[in-house]
């Protein structure tokens, strides 16, 4: 498949619901009118909220929300992580929801720490034309409509518990001894 057909480009409506999250709408807009093809850093907290995951990891996430439940918000590739445009208020929600899923105990080293920005926090959005940027960012699912659907933390847990429990395979069986003597006792009369 050519660079060409993976492009994904943001919709006018899609644009419009970006740059309502910045302070200044007006200015985004007509920054984004001058230079498409340009990152834009916007706060988080009232239009969205963003979970980001290393990159392979997000991709199972957003993976089981296509395949097994209703789809993904927004979600964008930024320096090797995988930005999920989440529903307002989920990056405080979704730690706790996390940690009483026991994620950091023997799990740590299957499961990625997923970074939670909300309230306060900013993120760097990829351009509208669907161009790799240096850092890599584009659009994986681009913003399409004014108003997005948006997963909240009970469907982003939902979709992280997925995507740990198909990377690590589960055995019932005891690992074998290294050491163990086998024979072979199928010639046996």
């Amino acid at each position: 498949m050519s660079s060409a057909q993976n492009v994904t480009c943001v919709s006018s409506d899609g644009v419009s619901w970006l740059a309502s999250a910045g302070t200044y709408p007006r200015s985004t807009l007509a920054l984004w009118r001058e230079r498409p093809d340009a990152p834009v850093v916007l706060p988080c907290g009232t239009v969205f909220d963003v979970v980001s995951a290393p990159a392979v990891f997000g991709r199972r996430m957003v993976d089981r929300l296509w395949d097994e439940g209703a789809g993904s918000g927004p979600v964008a590739v930024f320096r090797g992580r995988m930005l999920l445009f989440v529903a307002p208020g989920t990056a405080q929600r979704l730690p706790s929801l996390l940690a009483w899923e026991e994620w950091g105990s023997q799990r740590a080293q299957e499961v990625p720490p997923l970074l939670c920005h909300g309230t306060g926090d900013a993120v760097t959005v990829p351009p509208l034309t669907g161009g790799d940027t240096p850092a890599g960012a584009r659009w994986l699912v681009a913003p399409d409509t004014r108003h997005p659907w948006l997963p909240g933390p009970e469907v982003i847990l939902w979709a992280a518990v997925r995507a740990a429990r198909s990377a690590v395979r589960i055995s019932i069986f005891p690992p074998a001894d290294q050491d163990a003597k086998v024979y072979d006792v199928s010639r046996r009369r």
